[in-house]
């Protein structure tokens, strides 16, 4: 299994005056990273990767933390990039790993495996907090998704 989440609540992109890479998470959000590490740590991950921008790293740091793991980031999970680089990650990497991301490459990475024959296991959710649980066969193609809820039932 691979778990594709979306960043927990980060403030708002037009209340922050810095660089949006460095936008940090909400209170909120951050209550939902905890919220997120308990559900990782029971689903077994193991290994973290992460958008390097900083409302993604502190989305994984939570579960990372508790296992004593690092949180690596790789660009192609960047807001504005193409779902193509998620896909050759996804397809390299060992079962029980987390990658964080954006509302903007969820999206499209969930309907590029929708064209390659992925069954639904359940509605989309595409909130800030969702993870998308994505197994595979013994070959490494993705062959099911489901989407768990934010935690804390947050919208």
């Amino acid at each position: 299994m691979l778990y594709l989440v979306r960043h927990a609540k980060a403030g708002s992109r037009h209340d922050f005056s810095g660089n949006d890479r460095l936008r940090p998470l909400s209170p909120a959000g951050r209550r939902q990273a905890d919220s997120l590490a308990t559900r990782l740590i029971e689903a077994r991950v193991k290994h973290f990767i992460s958008s390097p921008y900083v409302r993604c790293v502190q989305t994984l740091r939570p579960a990372a933390k508790a296992l004593g793991a690092k949180v690596e980031t790789d660009e192609r999970l960047s807001e504005g990039h193409s779902f193509v680089g998620v896909m050759e990650l996804m397809a390299k990497l060992s079962d029980g790993t987390a990658l964080c991301s954006h509302g903007d490459l969820i999206p499209e990475t969930i309907g590029a495996l929708a064209h390659r024959g992925c069954e639904f296991l359940s509605e989309p959710d595409w909130r800030k907090g969702s993870v998308w649980v994505l197994e595979r066969d013994p070959n490494g193609a993705i062959v099911s998704a489901e989407a768990w809820p934010p935690p804390d039932g947050a919208r």
